[in-house]
């Protein structure tokens, strides 16, 4: 992943990191809250030798103090110590559990004992530092080396007292709050990361971008009441849907397909991924631009133009496939402009027969001629293999993508599916688009800016179409039919 990556994910989780950050301030500040306060009391304690006073009795003594020093702080934890302090304060424990509140340290070339006791109850912790202090210095005085007057060579003298601490020194409460605000943005961080490397569903244009070089042509924004109002350009030209369509039918204009003609076969990976609507609604976008539009219903197994377009079903596209009735019977005029809409007809029993058939080669020669542009609805590419032999008679394949619902490996099939034919992909559309976070439409390559209020056609001029020869089929009235 790369650093944009990453900003990307701090991006889209961060509600994620921001709640287990909290969490983990929460927790940390319950948990000092309802640990009990430890107070720590320390003692000192000086270690001496006595000698005859030479210089040379002075060097030795002090080695042979400094030697015993370490000794002696390891003496603090042992029973001999621990168990006349337990009987002198009466304390409720064993000598292994008195063990665990006191320490003992030495520092480097020092003769000092610290001697220190960590206890709930801050004037126990002050008694235990100062008995074992004393007991410490008792031992010591019983069982080291005596000379002939039976006085102990090594001396220790408590040099100080250890007093009732006021201040615990646990819990810390800042330090705990620090770390557990540490440790949740960690942990959200992490799984925020984690999330985005196992995502395998396409979200923005980078994601396809690394599996297809084709160019991503369009982005349609994400609407709860698609279902409602499928034909968006028509019933709501001001919203940020419409525009979106507005915004996918001016990148087509500019496509460099390599051909005059102007045939797209509208597909996707899987269903439901919004290419039925999509065509729909770009047609209508390229009709109010004034281009001469068919849009064809080759959807010959779940057809749904008919139903968005509201014309009738009786008869189609497979009547004119199979010589059953002519064009001009079958394809009805929508609108106001020039847009013409042919419905599937019957399902055939053979659909990808008849999409692969010379009949259907003809009916797009006759199409490309009389039209600026020829819009197929094909189904999706993984369930059958009709768009992929459609799309190789067109002048390329326009791949539908849902962000957050298409995954990888289903959009590289798809891609495979149309390459392994030799059908060419013009680009892809992402549809569902969010409108708010990382990734959304927006301002971005496909997004609207000021404006976008103004429908073409009032205040806007057209754009205008390139000049065809040939029959304009598109041009007809309900009463010329």
């Amino acid at each position: 992943m790369e650093l944009r990556d990453y900003i990307t994910v701090l991006r889209k989780g961060w509600v994620l990191i921001l709640v287990l950050a909290l969490v983990g301030v929460a927790a940390a500040a319950g948990f000092s809250l309802l640990k009990k306060p430890v107070y720590s009391a320390s003692a000192q304690v000086f270690v001496s030798t006595e000698t005859s006073g030479s210089a040379s009795d002075l060097a030795q003594g002090n080695t042979f103090t400094q030697q015993r020093v370490l000794t002696y702080s390891n003496l603090v934890s042992t029973p001999i110590v621990l168990l006349p302090v337990i009987s002198k304060l009466q304390l409720d424990m064993n000598a292994e559990q008195l063990a665990t509140m006191v320490s003992a340290t030495a520092p480097t070339s020092t003769t000092l004992i610290s001697i220190s006791v960590n206890d709930t109850d801050p004037v126990q912790a002050a008694d235990i530092a100062n008995a074992t202090s004393q007991s410490l210095t008792n031992v010591v005085e019983d069982i080291e080396a005596t000379d002939e007057k039976g006085s102990s060579s090594v001396k220790l003298t408590r040099v100080k007292q250890a007093d009732v601490p006021s201040v615990p020194v646990s819990p810390n409460v800042p330090v705990n709050v620090v770390l557990g605000l540490l440790v949740g943005l960690a942990l959200g961080v992490g799984i925020a990361v984690l999330r985005e490397t196992l995502d395998n569903r396409v979200r923005t244009e980078q994601d396809v971008e690394k599996i297809s070089d084709k160019p991503v042509v369009g982005g349609i924004a994400f609407d709860s009441k698609a279902s409602e109002r499928p034909l968006i350009v028509q019933v709501d030209p001001r919203s940020p849907r419409a525009e979106s369509f507005r915004t996918l039918r001016t990148n087509l204009q500019f496509l460099d397909i390599g051909t005059g003609a102007r045939t797209f076969v509208m597909t996707s990976s899987v269903q439901s991924e919004g290419k039925s609507t999509t065509v729909a609604n770009l047609a209508i976008a390229l009709d109010s631009a004034g281009f001469r539009v068919i849009l064809i219903d080759a959807d010959l197994r779940r057809p749904r133009v008919a139903e968005y377009m509201e014309v009738e079903t009786n008869a189609g596209l497979t009547d004119v496939l199979i010589g059953r009735a002519e064009l001009e019977d079958v394809a009805q005029p929508w609108g106001r402009g020039n847009l013409v809409v042919l419905p599937a007809g019957q399902i055939p029993p053979n659909p990808s027969e008849l999409l692969g058939s010379r009949a259907m080669q003809d009916l797009i020669e006759r199409l490309e001629k009389e039209f600026d542009y020829v819009l197929f609805d094909a189904p999706p590419l993984l369930p059958v293999t009709d768009a992929a032999i459609l799309a190789k008679k067109a002048s390329g394949a326009i791949v539908a993508v849902a962000s957050g619902k298409t995954h990888k490996g289903q959009l590289a099939a798809a891609v495979s599916a149309l390459e392994s034919v030799g059908a060419p992909i013009a680009g892809f559309v992402i549809t569902m688009m969010p409108v708010r976070g990382p990734g959304a439409y927006g301002y971005g390559r496909y997004g609207y800016g000021y404006g976008y209020g103004v429908e073409e056609g009032e205040n806007t001029p057209k754009v205008n179409p390139p000049k065809r020869g040939g029959k304009k089929l598109g041009a007809l009235s309900r009463a010329e039919r």
